[in-house]
């Protein structure tokens, strides 16, 4: 699996309620792919902090993981 299946993978799962079983890089990648600030929030993490802890590789992935999440939703909510 790739690093940017991994992280859909993980951001699907906390869009359908698994965030509780994520690693703490994990939940705040899903939290920046989804643009869930309050996850961050709630994690103790600013969005510069949750940046940080995510990393470079993770990072420059994150905006496609975003596109490819929404995309599903307008084919799901299309149908």
């Amino acid at each position: 699996m790739s690093e940017l299946d991994h992280i859909i993978s993980k951001a699907r799962d906390a869009m359908h309620g698994g965030f509780g079983v994520l690693s703490t890089g994990e939940k705040l990648a899903a939290a920046l792919v989804l643009n869930r600030a309050d996850w961050l929030a709630s994690m103790d993490y600013t969005m510069a902090e949750a940046i940080d802890r995510v990393g470079a590789e993770w990072l420059s992935l994150i905006p496609e993981a975003a596109r490819v999440l929404r995309d599903e939703n307008e084919q799901e909510d299309g149908q």
